[in-house]
């Protein structure tokens, strides 16, 4: 089995991961990374600081850093708590550099939370939001004019439902169902295979035909996810100059069309930093070497591949990523066998009530860590002296509900990779 080395470990291929992949390589650290970029996928392509606390009142804020500043003072073991307002800008601003590099802007209000119109017509409360939603942002927020536009054969998208739901919210919206061009072709008609489709100037323009003749009194025109895979900023810009108005996507269910532009960006372009990435390959083992080093096999259905790294960033997700696995008695991490802080029983994994506002104690289980983001025992004492823990495997956090996950995954990978820099 050949051996190579590197510097750093990463494990996993999601946000957190490949975050922490950015921000090694940009310190100068070799880096290796194994894992699937398929949760990616799953994104809205929103990205968070803190939206909700306490869970269980459902709280917004408007404010994400002070939500951030409230959780971290309530929560003393929650991630938050392990790291600052100007870390977590750090993360952010490093990464937005890099997607920026490649043609994915985002944009935001830096200190206040944004309202974002989901498929079904609720609010999502969000910090960053791709440049090609942005107009949506602030015409949901002024009630624009505008027309909402949705395609014969989408089953994930509805204009209409969108308008209905939101009612006096955005009195001024209304709504359109037009055919794709060419769509006839298309067996079943999905927002990935328009996105591509939208790639092509001659498909733009077909669209830009069927939209002009409703634009009277329209200041803003919206549709699903679906301003192309490779270039949204570009075909955005032509759109609007075509149409004559402000042009936004709203988010769609996933698998959607953000999901797939970031892991279409990330698997293609992280390796410009030199960053020697494995995709679909499973790592099997971490063993600590006693040089201090750690000694991964990885591998696509066996190991095949040897790595020996000064450190490891564990960036593998919960549950559906495979961070953890919950057994009839057990929640255990699966790479290190790393303790998992859990309820002593799995009868208190769930609350009576499936939507019980506290959410489910299961849902902040994970691994516990000290300021550097390095494994703790219950004792509080660290596991292994190089090796990492970041992102949602982290203990403590609820980020669905909370509406953190994207902040907790890029300032605890920053924070992570400083420390393991510090400590070289």
């Amino acid at each position: 089995m050949p051996v190579t080395e590197r510097d750093l470990f990463v494990v996993g291929t999601g946000i957190a991961g490949m975050s922490a992949a950015v921000y090694a390589a940009k310190r100068g650290l070799s880096v290796c990374q194994a894992g699937s970029t398929g949760e990616i996928v799953f994104s809205s392509g929103l990205f968070d600081v803190m939206g909700v606390h306490p869970v269980a009142e459902k709280k917004l804020w408007e404010n994400p850093w002070e939500a951030m500043a409230a959780v971290a003072a309530d929560m003393p073991d929650h991630p938050y708590a392990h790291v600052t307002r100007e870390e977590v800008e750090k993360a952010y601003g490093e990464l937005f550099d890099f997607l920026s590099e490649f043609g994915l802007e985002y944009r935001m209000v830096k200190d206040a939370n944004s309202k974002v119109v989901t498929p079904i017509g609720t609010e999502k409360t969000t910090w960053a939001v791709p440049a090609t939603m942005w107009a949506g942002v602030e015409a949901f927020k002024n009630n624009t004019p505008a027309l909402l536009i949705d395609f014969e054969g989408l089953r994930e998208f509805s204009a209409k439902q969108v308008a209905t739901t939101l009612g006096d919210k955005w009195s001024n919206l209304k709504t359109m169902r037009i055919e794709f061009p060419d769509s006839a072709s298309m067996k079943p008609i999905l927002t990935g295979i328009m996105a591509q489709a939208m790639e092509l100037k001659e498909t733009r323009e077909k669209l830009y035909s069927l939209i002009k003749p409703h634009l009277d009194g329209v200041e803003a025109v919206g549709v699903p996810a679906i301003l192309g895979l490779y270039t949204p900023g570009e075909i955005l810009e032509e759109m609007e100059k075509e149409l004559g108005v402000k042009v936004f996507e709203l988010p769609t269910l996933p698998a959607s069309v953000p999901g797939m532009r970031l892991k279409s960006l990330f698997e293609g372009r992280i390796s410009t930093l030199g960053v020697d990435l494995k995709l679909q390959h499973k790592v099997f083992s971490i063993t600590p070497l006693n040089d201090g080093r750690y000694e991964v096999t990885f591998g696509v259905q066996a190991p095949t591949e040897k790595v020996v790294a000064k450190g490891v960033v564990l960036a593998t997700g919960r549950f559906l990523g495979g961070g953890l696995f919950a057994d009839r008695h057990h929640i255990v991490e699966t790479v290190m066998n790393l303790p998992v802080s859990q309820p002593a029983d799995r009868e208190e994994w769930h609350r009576t009530d499936l939507l019980d506002p506290r959410g489910h104690k299961v849902s902040s289980a994970g691994v516990e860590v000290d300021s550097s983001f390095r494994p703790v025992d219950e004792n509080g004492e660290v596991v292994h002296e190089r090796v990492y823990a970041v992102g949602s495997l982290l203990a403590h956090q609820d980020w669905m509900r909370m509406k953190c996950g994207t902040g907790i995954a890029v300032a605890s990978s920053l924070r992570a990779v400083e420390a393991f820099v510090a400590q070289q």
